[in-house]
């Protein structure tokens, strides 16, 4: 095999290839070492370009594909204007490695394709690790900074022992339902911000259920008729009241007309409704009575949603684990258990987590 050996001279490159027919500028071929290895003091170890194939291709039946390593910049650098930046696919273990002590372990970029896409059949696609910086980087103008997908597993996996798992800095939407053991608000103490938080619980509840209140004045018979939104009888059915008298006794408060199941019937798809309420065709309204004239009310109303997306996606409030679940729990040391006895275990059992040990550091 032909033997080439290249040192910087001043110009910038150790070795460069160039190909003028479509062919490979530079190949590299080891039956049990490293094909390409490229060192550079303050540039590039390795640099590959091409218009239309693969700047750097790395292929190994037992090792790395590609290898980059550095002290202070990035490992390994892919750059793109429509392809891709840089790609990882693996049959059996870990598709790309990253890393890097002080820079980035992997950094991909591309214009309008994806910066860096990472492929496994059975394992981890991308995995970035860092003792002090960032383990995965991903940023985008008007695409997706970091996009997980998955048929059956987690398409994104986020764990911290000591911080936050996941730290979202803007707007945040789910398109799908949302599962939580609990949630709250944390903000900074009004009356003390600088050294307090202040933390409130989340209100749950069995059923998809929406809250509404206010204050209302009885009029000179002691009533009231209470006018909701237009959309309210569409998105809700099954109502609820409370009544409370502000200021003086109401023992004789009530709810004189209800809120009608049937206010709105909407044919969703297209522009026509129509309406079974007697008095107006697009309000929801209840009527108090039974207290004095003048007299404040806080009134309140709750309904369970009935829109189409509640509708096809209603809470189980009780459900069975699936079989491979079954003796393993969200949270085991809250019931005694060990921590392999933890949900997380089926997704990074031990024998991978050791292995993705062994590769990462080897």
């Amino acid at each position: 095999m032909p033997y080439v050996e290249g040192v910087d001279d001043g110009t910038g490159y150790g070795v460069r290839g160039y190909s003028r027919i479509g062919g490979r500028g530079v190949v590299g071929e080891t039956p049990n070492n490293i094909a390409v290895h490229g060192i550079s003091r303050s540039s590039f170890g390795v640099s590959g370009l091409t218009w239309s194939g693969h700047g750097v291709s790395g292929s190994s039946n037992s090792g790395y594909g590609v290898l980059g390593e550095s002290f202070s910049n990035h490992g390994v650098l892919g750059g793109s204007y429509s392809g891709i930046g840089v790609y990882g696919i693996s049959t059996e273990s870990t598709a790309v490695v990253g890393e890097s002590n002080r820079g980035a372990g992997v950094y991909g970029e591309s214009n309008s394709g994806a910066g860096v896409v990472g492929d496994s059949v059975n394992y981890l696609g991308v995995y970035g690790i860092s003792s002090e910086g960032i383990g995965v980087v991903g940023t985008s103008v008007n695409g997706e900074g970091v996009h997980g997908d998955s048929e059956n597993g987690y398409g994104i996996y986020g764990k911290s022992t000591g911080g936050y798992a996941a730290y979202l800095n803007g707007r945040v939407y789910i398109r799908g339902p949302l599962e939580k053991p609990g949630g709250s608000f944390k903000i900074d103490h009004p009356l003390d911000p600088a050294n307090k938080y202040l933390c409130h619980s989340f209100v749950e509840s069995s059923d998809m259920k929406n809250v509404y209140d206010g204050v209302v004045t009885l009029d000179n018979k002691g009533e009231a008729e209470i006018e909701l939104p237009d959309w309210f009888g569409a998105l809700n059915k099954d109502f609820r009241y409370q009544l409370t008298a502000i200021g003086a006794p109401g023992p004789n408060l009530y709810i004189a007309e209800e809120i009608s199941d049937t206010t709105t019937t909407t044919n969703y798809g297209s522009s026509s409704s129509s309406s079974n309420n007697n008095n107006n065709n697009n309000s929801s309204r209840f009527k108090i009575a039974g207290g004095n004239s003048g007299m404040k009310v806080s009134w309140q109303v709750t309904g369970i949603r009935k829109d189409p997306w509640a509708n096809a996606n209603r809470i189980q409030v009780e459900e069975d684990k699936p079989a491979k679940e079954r003796g393993y729990y969200l949270h085991p040391d809250l019931y005694g258990q060990p921590e392999e006895r933890g949900i997380s275990h089926l997704l990074f059992p031990k024998d991978k987590r050791e292995e993705l040990a062994r590769v990462i550091h080897k």
